[in-house]
């Protein structure tokens, strides 16, 4: 079985898989958390046959059929029973929050939610402060409930 991930840069990473029978099977999963997966002809390799997306919530609940034991143990807090979901939220150049720092967000007070890092094209921002200042095109990487972070994906948007 051959696997191969490429990144896709400003979208995400693609996952090719040949299956032991010589099956091609394809998963785009984008920064923004939805999944495309794509079935070949395993005549032709290259030749697409489907395409099924799939938004965060059911690609989660793919793995976790899939893999039920993997799936659950991945996610902190789910030995508790907490329902915790890892998200990316893009900074758009219309986000009230663009240029402010990210203390303005309150994100933890009023959602739950914690961002955990900041991606940029410049780098990667683990753990960043309430001073650090949020710009357009920024990624932010938050962990919460459904509920929390779907409301900071909100807020940020400005909505």
């Amino acid at each position: 079985m051959v696997t191969r991930r490429t990144p896709l840069p400003g979208v995400g990473t693609q996952y090719d898989m040949t299956t032991r029978d010589g099956r091609h099977l394809s998963v785009v999963a984008h920064e923004d958390g939805r999944r495309f997966l794509a079935f070949y002809n395993p005549d032709d390799p290259d030749a697409c046959q489907g395409t099924v997306p799939l938004d965060a919530e059911e690609a989660a609940r793919l793995a976790s059929i899939i893999a039920p034991d993997r799936a659950e143990s991945g996610l902190p807090g789910s030995e508790f029973g907490l329902d915790l979901v890892t998200e990316r939220i893009s900074i758009e150049p219309d986000s009230p929050y663009r240029g402010r720092p990210m203390g303005d967000t309150k994100a933890r007070t009023r959602t739950g939610a914690s961002i955990v890092a900041v991606l940029r094209r410049t780098g990667a921002y683990p753990s960043p402060g309430p001073d650090h200042r949020l710009e357009a095109g920024d990624t932010l990487l938050v962990v919460g409930t459904r509920e929390g972070v779907d409301d900071l994906a909100d807020i940020i948007a400005g909505s």
